[in-house]
């Protein structure tokens, strides 16, 4: 099973992904975190080489990823790339849950300078904007993470993954 958990920035994939991860028994990937492990700080990378040099960085990791099992976070942007969605639509027993969160909860969120591309609720929005109907095409599920609390989110990801594992072996 591998369950890809895509969304906005400060949407949860990475809070979230670690308790499905430990729900269903699976290894946890972050992208991200792999990406600042291996070269830095994200703000640092975009400063230093610019978004292009980062979304190669991100792609590599993308690869990695995939090619194993367990709950995958990836960046807000990485389902950008025309190459990670043709992955995700070829890929057997992979699973795409969309992590959606309203703007008027993320506000808090975007001042920790983790987000290069998002320094304000506007660009957020923008952002989101431009990239929803890409989350939302590739989504086989959708969970609002605005108001509700990571183990909520958590358990509703599992029971939906568990019911489709059991539609998909019958």
């Amino acid at each position: 099973m591998r369950i890809v958990l895509i969304g906005p920035p400060a949407a949860g994939k990475t809070r979230i992904g670690k308790r499905l991860a430990r729900d269903l028994g699976l290894q946890f990937t972050d992208t991200d975190a792999k990406i600042v492990a291996e070269n830095g700080p994200i703000p640092e990378i975009f400063a230093v080489h610019g978004e292009p040099f980062f979304r190669s960085l991100e792609r590599e990791q993308v690869v990695q990823a995939l090619a194993g099992d367990g709950i995958i976070a990836f960046g807000g942007g990485a389902v950008m790339d025309a190459s990670t969605q043709a992955d995700l639509k070829r890929l057997a027993n992979t699973w795409v849950v969309l992590l959606d969160v309203h703007g008027d909860v993320v506000r808090d969120r975007l001042n920790n300078g983790k987000r290069p591309l998002v320094t304000s609720l506007a660009d957020w929005q923008a952002l989101v904007d431009a990239r929803r109907e890409t989350y939302e095409r590739l989504a086989d599920f959708t969970s609002d993470t605005s108001n509700r609390p990571t183990r909520e989110v958590a358990d509703e990801i599992a029971d939906w993954a568990r019911t489709r594992a059991s539609e998909e072996t019958k």
